[in-house]
Formats: structure tokens, sequence, C-alpha cells
């Protein structure tokens, strides 16, 4: 029994079958909406004769971008299967431990199905949820498997809110450098192409001369990206009209600073759009003039159908269609609205550590760290105990010693770090957000192991494609 989802895409093929639906920039191969239908029904058949009593069973997908992964996703949804999308560079083991962490049986990984060994879950998370669409894959802020449940009416209505904010509708073409079952890609990339037929151009690489080629050779209208690929374009030394056919640049995954927005628009002559969501939510708020993005005041305007509630201490409730649970979902980040009505994150609510009989809040250290002229991000961490140590790691050209001068004007003596390590760049994971546990490992290493060397952005995202 076919998904709620699949029969909507379907629709959407019936409407234009010979429309290119999916390009694979790095072979030129174009999927047409029929086409496309016509590989999901043969990979269904094939699902459904493997994999004993197919129907509603959570499957993991290790595909990359490209055309054989929607074949994969919609495929499985087509045969009323339960796609978990995972990055295909996680190493198998790991894709093993998430699939038992969500009672998946079997992992499509190199062409052919995995069964997966060991005990699955029992109890609720062992069995699909109503009107179960997919399953979100998230390591959470501890690093274990986590599943979000997704129905379909939720996913529907995330990807309907991302087009109606932003703007995006059939005409358009998006060209995807984030994978496409994280929460980003598929709101932004997967859904626009089923509910609408939205085109979907993979891109082959997210190096700027590259990306600038796909460009130029397909047309895309519109670019969703995360900070590091941006930083990248605005530092390459590509012209100006090497992003002409875009449209719309939008950034999410993790703060883009400032400095970058600004650099981007004195090289391309033209705004990127910051947006702002969780796996749990789905889009939240969006910069619709690319102003905020490039002041830094804000993350934007809630999302058209995106309602928030302020509470105490700068904790607020995200209320839509697309919330998964129960339609209201509270994130740990902090925020205000300011007088324009746009959402001002003022760091995390579960930052706060007790150091010394003191409690120290980590996000409060990050903003003091921030402000300084040069700091371009920051990340504060603890060892509580006997011993406790306070830490923090900034991107930024200066030196520790004048970092520690100028926290001395801004915060108590007692909640300047004691270990601050200066950097050219932060890791960053294939999402585009700081690489958290290798940044910790950082300031956890001794004084003299604390030049480590990092990947340039470009080449760590390139890597994990």
């Amino acid at each position: 029994m076919e998904s709620p989802l699949f029969r909507t895409w379907m629709s959407t093929v019936s409407k234009a079958p010979s429309a290119v639906a999916v390009i694979d920039a790095d072979t030129g191969k174009k999927w047409s909406r029929a086409a496309l239908a016509k590989a999901s029904a043969e990979w269904a058949e094939n699902y459904r004769s493997t994999v004993p009593r197919p129907w509603r069973r959570r499957v993991v997908m290790s595909v990359p971008n490209g055309g054989d992964w929607f074949c994969a996703f919609m495929g499985l949804l087509s045969a009323g299967a339960i796609p978990a999308p995972i990055d295909p560079s996680e190493p198998e083991e790991a894709q093993a431990t998430a699939a038992r962490a969500i009672g998946a049986t079997h992992i499509w990984r190199g062409g052919a199905f995995h069964r997966v060994a060991g005990p699955m879950p029992r109890g609720r998370i062992g069995r699909p949820l109503r009107n179960e669409c997919l399953v979100k894959l998230t390591s959470g802020s501890s690093g274990t498997p986590k599943g979000l449940y997704a129905t379909h009416a939720q996913m529907a209505a995330d990807g309907g809110q991302v087009c109606s904010t932003m703007d995006i509708g059939p005409r358009d073409s998006n060209l995807a450098t984030v994978p496409l079952g994280y929460s980003y890609g598929l709101g932004n990339l997967v859904l626009p192409l089923m509910l609408q037929g939205t085109r979907v151009v993979c891109a082959s690489s997210v190096l700027p001369h590259a990306l600038a080629a796909d460009i130029s050779r397909f047309r895309p209208t519109v670019l969703a990206t995360v900070p590091p690929v941006l930083r990248a374009l605005a530092a390459s030394g590509l012209g100006k009209e090497s992003l002409n056919p875009l449209r719309l640049v939008i950034s999410a995954g993790s703060a883009l600073q400032p400095g970058v927005a600004e650099a981007f628009l004195a090289r391309f002559g033209r705004h990127i759009h910051g947006f702002y969501g969780t796996s749990e939510t789905g889009g939240i708020a969006f910069d619709r003039t690319g102003e905020a993005t490039t002041e830094g005041r804000s993350v934007g305007t809630p999302l058209d159908g995106v309602s928030l509630s302020l509470g105490a201490r700068g904790a607020f409730t995200v209320s839509s269609r697309a919330v998964l649970g129960g339609g209201r979902f509270s994130p740990s980040d902090r925020g205000r609205l300011d007088r324009n009505g746009e959402l001002v994150l003022l760091g995390r609510s579960d930052r706060m550590v007790k150091l010394a009989g003191r409690r120290v809040d980590l996000a409060e250290i990050e903003r003091a760290l921030k402000s300084l002229p040069g700091v371009r991000e920051a990340l504060a961490y603890a060892w509580e105990g006997p011993d406790p140590v306070l830490a923090a790691a900034a991107l930024t050209d200066l030196r520790p010693v004048e970092i520690r001068r100028s926290l001395r004007l801004l915060l108590a003596p007692w909640k300047i770090p004691g270990r601050i390590v200066a950097l050219p760049t932060f890791p960053v994971t294939a999402r585009g957000k700081t690489d958290v546990p290798r940044l910790r490992q950082v300031l956890m290493a001794p004084r003299t192991a604390t030049s480590i060397s990092t990947l340039s952005a470009d080449r760590q995202m390139s890597a994990r494609r």
C-alpha cells in the first residue's frame, strides 16, 4: 500500500510527465518525472521480493545525493515502507547502530539490502506510528542515534510552508549541496519536487569553481546551502556573473557570520537569506530580504503557518502543522522577537554548568567572545568535578593572550576560560554545523597539542559527500 506522500508525487508526475525532475550534475544525467516514477516502481518491486513482509517496515537508506537517492526514497514510499535516510559517509557499524535504534530491519547500501543484526527495540519505538512517513535520523547532543518520526501530513506541511515563504514554485530549480536526507534537504529540496515538481540539480561538488560550472550549465534558480560553502564562494575570486542564474541564496545549518554575508554581497551583488529550523519542527524562521542576515541582527521572521510563543528567560515554543509530535515544540535555543517581529537567537537554554560552586552560562561566555572584534565564532566547554576546567575555542587570528585581555572587560574573572584556543578554521560536519566533538577534543588536548590542523571548510564538505 503506497503512502499518501507518494500519491501526491504521482499526481505531480501526471501533470507534466516529460518535465525534468532530477539532474545529476556530476554525470549530466537527467531524470524526467515519468522516468523517475518508473525507476521507483521497479525499485519497489525489488524491495518487495527481497524483504519479508515489506509493508510498514523502516528501512535505512545509505545513498549519496542523486537520482538513485530519489529512486530508493520514492520506491520505499511506493511500497508502503518507511525510509530513514542516513549520511552514507557514516561507518557501516554506525549505520547499523542507528538502524537498531529505530527498529529498522534492513539497510539499503551499495545497491543491495543488508540485514541488520542484533537486538531490536521493543515497545512503541519498535512499532511504526500511525501515518508514519519517514524517520529523521539525528545524533542529538550526546552522539547517540535518535529517530524522529514524521507523518505524511507533517512533511507535506513543512514543504508547503517553505515553498510559500520562500516563493519557490514549480518553475524554479534547486541546486542541492546539502544531503537530501537531512531535515534541511527534505524540506527545501525533496518535498518541493514531490509537492509541485520543483527540479533538483544535485551538485557535482561543493568547491566554488565546480558550483559555478554547475550553475552555468544547468541554470538553477535557488541555492540551498550551508555557511562553509558560502564562505568559500565569497573568498573564491569568482566574478559577479558566476551566480547570475540564481535568484535566491539560502543559508542554514549553523550561524552565518555577517562578515561572510557582506563579502558575498560585495562579490556577487546579492544577499544571502538566513534560514533557521530544527529537525523536530522543520523550518521556523526565514530572512525574506536578506538584510537581517547581512547585518547579523536576526534569523528572520516566522515562516508562513508558523507561530512562536515566548516564555521566561528566552524560552520559546514553535507551533505549526509541520512540528513532529503534538504540533508544538520548544527548542533548546533561547530567543526574543524584536520590534520588527524578527527572531533574535540568544544562545541555548541547556548551557549551564556548575564550577567550584558557581553556575556558569556557557552561552554568555560565547556571546562575550563573539562580541570581540576579530572573533568570528566561539565554543565554550567545561569539565565539571573536583578539578573543574573552563575552556573556549575561538575562530580568529587573534592570540589567546589578546582574547583573555579583552574578556577581562566583559566577564567576571571566574567566568574567563582557563584555557583558550585560537583556530583559523573550525572543523565542520557534513551538515555545515560546527563539529563539536572534534572541537572538544582540541580543547581537551594538552596545551602542546592544541594546534591541530583542520581541513578548509570546502575540502571537508567535499570529502563527506
